[in-house]
């Protein structure tokens, strides 16, 4: 029953929802035409709005366009006011140099601000044109193609900012005005009194530059080291003022500096330039490069110390120092011999002198080329002396193998050596040799010997004598090696007596050389002179015992064998030679006292009634006066030879002598 019910229950609510369904439905017929009619309008709305929505896309662009127009407009401006500096700067820098930088500064800050602002009217207008390709606009190509071009224009003034040509022309200018303004200041001057060339021409030195001038180098270097310009700054003013500095010492004439190694035969060959070398190198660093190691201080020290010592340095080198070491690297190549060292003492005392200088204009990183090659000099100077100074004995002892003057003259190697230690013991050599030899023996862990100049010089005197010995026995003639040991000790104590040579060597030397000299003196007298007046004798003259009477013909005999004796004598001993004049009318003197009045008694005693046929063309020869005479014409110097009054003068001989004291070249 209850199941009946409920199928009954729902049979009613179905046919009651059927109903409702069909009302529904007639109520929608009624209304779908009004709907369709609704659907047409909201299709219309549609469009409209999508039209209005374009539009107020497009009204979103003023919103850019505003932002770029002001900035566009300054661009504009800065523009012309490039274009009227680029007019003002076409003048000669030189007519108003400071009102041309002012210029150059104000056309710099108008670049900068054309580049700024071109840079933000470029990215307003890259927005706006990434907007435009971002929506759709019917006449958006226009939009576009204008927008680029504007961008174009805008990319090149922006690149006119940054490059700007008009600002690299100022700056050449500036460039063109400092090269102007130091050639017109450096033109060297004559100051005739400071240094005088060999040619007789007077020197020159540059002026220092007028304050004024300087104001005007400091404020173009200033302005082109502030557009990167700096190096090209530098490069001008060492050009300029290096060739100034040339100038100046080609007046003195300096072509010698260029002189090759090949036309050295030796370091002799170079004598006549080492005094020039020494007064031009300090000329050239004491005054020259002084001068020019302030100016640059001057001109660049706002740039900073490494600037101007960096300017300096190009300066010096193209100035032609390295040439002024590069000579004295060539006299240490010469070949190794006894003057070469003197002349690297001189090299050595040069720079000595110059030390502090060197120091100062030289230092730091910019002259690093100027130091090594100065000090690889001193090394090649100190190692030459030091070898040529420590072989001095063995080159004399050498000479010992070599043959004695034929003449007996005083051997000029004696002459040379005793000149030449004289000369290392002056004060300007002393002191620097005992310097070099220090510094040598610091080098090599040596002790250094306060005397080691002093001990050498007397090891080299004691060889000299050894050498004299031994010179001696080589004579055949015992007349004649006496004669050259006389000559060779008159020498010794004559001509080393008063000098720094016989200060070294004492007293006592110099008396033994005296008494040398006497005992030669007095043994040449017997081998020779004193031998003649045994032929004189007057045994067997006398006839009759107690008469007066004599054997003419014994006396003519004993006369002629006397004459012939003198004859042999002069024959022989003419070529003989006393160096000094002192010594050879001592030596005369001593002759004629041994000879003549024992001749001249002979005549008046033992050849009574014969004199007036001697010197008259008779038997006899010589009276007592011609004999006098031809005596005291023994021993005289030729025309040449070597006059040995003085010897601590060694040019007039070490021409002769320095190619057999040479030492071996080095290995």
């Amino acid at each position: 029953m209850e199941g009946i019910e409920n199928l009954v229950s729902a049979r009613n609510l179905l046919k009651g929802s059927l109903e409702k369904s069909r009302d529904i439905a007639f109520e929608l017929n009624k209304i779908s035409p009004r709907l369709e009619k609704s659907n047409q309008r909201l299709s219309f709305l549609e469009n409209s709005m999508k039209d209005m929505a374009c539009k107020c896309r497009l009204y979103e662009i003023r919103s850019h366009v505003d932002s770029a127009i002001g900035p566009a407009a300054g661009v504009l401006r800065i523009l012309d006011v490039v274009y009227e500096l680029e007019d003002s700067l076409v003048a000669d820098p030189d007519s108003d140099l400071f009102a041309y930088i002012a210029t150059v500064k104000r056309l710099e800050d108008a670049l900068k601000l054309l580049t700024d602002n071109s840079e933000l009217v470029i990215l307003w207008l890259e927005d706006l044109v990434q907007f435009l390709k971002n929506i759709e606009v019917s006449d958006d190509h226009w939009y576009l193609i204008n927008m680029s071009k504007a961008l174009d224009i805008l990319w090149e003034l922006h690149s006119m900012g940054q490059n700007g040509k008009v600002l690299l022309a100022a700056l050449e200018n500036l460039e063109n005005e400092y090269r102007h303004i130091l050639t017109e200041y450096s033109f060297p001057f004559p100051l005739c009194s400071l240094l005088p060339s060999p040619k007789g021409k007077a020197s020159i030195l540059p002026v220092s530059l007028p304050l004024p001038v300087v104001e005007k180098l400091q404020a173009i270097t200033e302005k082109l080291a502030s557009n990167n310009r700096l190096e090209n700054c530098v490069s001008i003013y060492a050009q300029v003022r290096s060739s100034n500095v040339r100038a100046s010492l080609q007046a003195l004439d300096v072509d010698y500096l260029h002189i090759q190694l090949s036309e050295f035969d030796s370091a002799q060959t170079a004598e006549s330039y080492m005094d020039l070398w020494d007064k031009h190198l300090e000329f050239a660093v004491k005054h020259l490069l002084d001068k020019e190691y302030h100016l640059c201080s001057e001109v660049f020290g706002k740039a900073g110390s490494d600037v101007w010592m960096h300017c300096f340095a190009k300066l010096a080198i193209q100035s032609g120092i390295n040439d002024f070491i590069k000579f004295g690297d060539t006299i240490t190549k010469c070949k190794k011999d006894a003057i070469k060292l003197l002349k690297l003492l001189k090299i050595f005392a040069t720079l000595n002198k110059l030390r502090l200088d060197f120091n100062r204009l030289f230092s730091g990183k910019f002259c690093v080329k100027i130091q090594t090659q100065t000090r690889d000099l001193v090394k090649k100077v100190v190692t030459g002396v030091c070898e040529i100074f420590w072989e001095l004995c063995i080159q004399v002892e050498l000479q010992r193998q070599s043959s004695p003057p034929p003449d007996g003259s005083v051997p000029r190697p004696v002459c040379f050596v005793t000149g030449y230690c004289n000369q290392l013991l002056e004060d300007e050599n002393r002191s620097v040799l005992i310097q070099v030899l220090e510094i040598y023996q610091v080098w090599n862990h040596e002790s250094c010997e306060e005397e080691v100049l002093f001990n050498e010089i007397h090891s080299v005197m004691r060889e000299l004598e050894l050498n004299l010995e031994s010179w001696a026995k080589a004579y055949k003639e015992t007349a004649l090696s006496c004669l050259f040991m006389m000559n060779s000790y008159w020498f010794f104590f004559n001509n080393i007596k008063g000098t720094k040579l016989g200060d070294l060597m004492g007293d006592s030397w110099l008396r033994g050389n005296e008494e040398y000299f006497e005992y030669y003196a007095t043994l040449h007298m017997r081998e020779s002179w004193e031998k003649l007046p045994v032929l004189l004798q007057e045994e067997g003259l006398i006839l009759f015992p107690g008469g007066r009477a004599i054997d003419r013909e014994l006396a003519k005999k004993r006369i002629n064998s006397f004459n012939e004796a003198i004859d042999d004598m002069y024959k022989k001993q003419s070529n003989w030679i006393l160096s000094d004049k002192g010594l050879r009318l001592r030596i005369c003197q001593l002759a004629v006292q041994t000879v003549v009045p024992p001749y001249k008694n002979y005549l008046q005693k033992c050849a009574y009634g014969i004199e007036n046929e001697v010197g008259t063309g008779g038997d006899f020869k010589y009276t007592a006066e011609s004999l006098e005479y031809l005596i005291n014409s023994f021993f005289q110097q030729k025309v040449g030879k070597f006059d040995g009054t003085k010897c601590t003068d060694l040019i007039r001989i070490k021409n002769a002598v320095i190619n057999h004291f040479s030492l071996p070249a080095a290995a």
